[in-house]
């Protein structure tokens, strides 16, 4: 994976509480240091997202995003 942002955290999906529109993911890049984005449930999805899986928080400028391998 190569993106332009220069922040990215590598972690795992501790929590998530799914919306009608929106998933609000919280990951945890350390012991007691957690992530949280809202992502779209579609991406969620697409994703594959769960708790206890890898994945990325991906901070560019005021945006958090989440991303796998």
């Amino acid at each position: 994976m190569k993106i332009s942002a220069r922040n990215v955290f590598k972690g795992t999906v501790k929590s998530y509480e799914t919306g009608i529109v929106n998933v609000e993911v919280v990951v945890e890049i350390g012991p007691g240091l957690e992530i949280t984005s809202i992502i779209t449930k579609t991406s969620f999805e697409k994703l594959g997202l769960e708790i206890g899986k890898e994945a990325y928080a991906i901070i560019k400028g005021s945006n958090v995003m989440i991303g796998i391998d």
